[in-house]
């Protein structure tokens, strides 16, 4: 695939992955396994809000791309199939939820030297259609994003933003909610922090005058230890310890506080991922 601005979605991605990936309050353990023929099969069980839940997802790799099966515990049948560079710089995306047979969704992108186009639409009567665009260079990108409701006639939303991207920092500046919010984000990497980062992200919704500024960073202990920490202006504390237990098998402890209110209980979360 050919390097370019990248995706609409891709847009602060970096620094909002610092702030919310790997975050949980739940307790979540998965174990991968590996068949003969070459099938990765995945099986997870969690816990959310007190209530378990689990999963088993199949995956097959081919040439130029992937299928995917997810099956879970409210029997709800998942496929997703992806292929890349067919054509060439294209990449296809296919998935449909069963029992929903309206569920399904294919989705077209278009990697450019200097642009990126998305398409996805609904295979049903009534789709719902989604298109963004980008243009520029890997360093500097403009886009717009829009959903299109065929069923009301209406647009459901439409975004515009801009990215910064330099190999030490990533800047964006987002126009979402039609209008009605702006999103700005700006991550640096520190050296002296062992390949760390700091990231600040404030978004405020005009509508009704609010404002929430988080602030996070991340700090690598050694090869195989993260730590991360977050705090907003509402006072909502994010921690986060992330540890290789061996090659490709890792566990990921975190927990929530509200220092606005210590009286209130902190909420802690567990995820262990095993791969052979």
């Amino acid at each position: 695939m050919s390097k370019g601005p990248g995706l609409f979605s891709d847009f602060g991605k970096i620094a909002r992955d610092l702030l919310t990936k790997d975050y949980t309050t739940d307790q979540k353990i998965s174990i991968s396994s590996f068949t003969d023929s070459g099938v990765a099969i995945t099986s997870s069980l969690a816990t959310k809000g007190g209530l378990p839940s689990g999963d088993v997802v199949a995956q097959h790799k081919f040439k130029n791309g992937s299928l995917d099966v997810k099956l879970d515990t409210e029997s709800n049948i998942l496929t997703t199939l992806s292929v890349t560079d067919f054509p060439s710089s294209t990449r296809v995306f296919a998935s449909l939820k069963l029992p929903d047979y309206n569920s399904g969704k294919l989705e077209v992108q278009y990697l450019h030297q200097h642009s990126a186009i998305s398409a996805a639409v609904g295979l049903n009567q009534s789709p719902a259609v989604d298109l963004s665009a980008t243009i520029g260079t890997p360093t500097i990108a403009f886009g717009a994003e829009t959903s299109y409701a065929t069923a009301s006639g209406e647009f459901a939303k439409y975004n515009a933003g801009v990215c910064y991207t330099k190999p030490d920092s990533n800047a964006s500046v987002i126009l979402a909610d039609k209008g009605d919010s702006i999103k700005a984000s700006y991550l640096h990497h520190l050296d002296l922090l062992n390949r760390g980062a700091l990231v600040a992200e404030i978004s405020r919704r005009f509508s009704t005058n609010e404002n929430t500024l988080t602030v996070g960073c991340s700090y690598v202990v050694d090869s195989q230890t993260l730590l991360k920490a977050k705090l907003n202006n509402h006072g909502s504390l994010g921690a986060l310890l992330q540890h290789e237990l061996k090659p490709k098998s890792i566990l990921t402890i975190s927990g929530a506080f509200d220092t606005m209110n210590m009286q209130k209980n902190p909420k802690f979360g567990l995820a262990l991922s095993l791969k052979p």
